[in-house]
């Protein structure tokens, strides 16, 4: 498999800064040869783009985009950990969406956060998922995302 970090070049994609915990928690902590990490929110340049809830005050595609930005966001807290080349196989992800109470699409939301694994991993990036939706998340952030991967040595 080529290395992770030229795919992310090929693709146009720049890790961000590893976003600063909101409270006590480490952002990503390797156990033996995975890296789990803490739940993550769409932060861009240390702000939230949006605020409420899905199906309401932020639209499902806008939603998934923010999955995606969130799960980039758990990528540059494995990267920081373990480096990202050194990422076998991405087992889990885990999709929180704040949902308006009438909303039931919290798979094709979850899919912004899968479909960006699968581009950066290829096969490797095929993994087991939850689409959870949730009343309210941190912040009032729309999505927030887990992720855990099986690391080299």
């Amino acid at each position: 498999m080529a290395a992770v970090s030229d795919k992310l070049k090929e693709l146009g994609i720049q890790l961000p800064a590893v976003a600063a915990p909101v409270a006590a928690y480490v952002p990503a902590a390797r156990i033996g040869n995975q890296v789990w990490t803490s739940g993550q929110l769409p932060f861009v340049d240390g702000e939230l783009p949006a605020t409420g809830k899905v199906g309401a005050e932020v639209s499902p595609e806008e939603a998934a985009d923010y999955a995606r930005t969130a799960a980039l966001n758990a990528l540059a807290a494995i990267d920081a950990v373990v480096g990202i080349d050194n990422v076998t196989r991405v087992a889990k992800v885990v999709v929180f969406v704040s949902s308006a109470t009438d909303f039931h699409g919290q798979p094709a939301v979850a899919n912004g956060a899968s479909n960006l694994m699968g581009e950066v991993f290829g096969a490797a990036g095929e993994h087991v998922r939850s689409a959870v939706g949730v009343a309210v998340l941190p912040l009032n952030a729309p999505v927030e995302v887990e992720v855990q991967v099986e690391v080299a040595g």
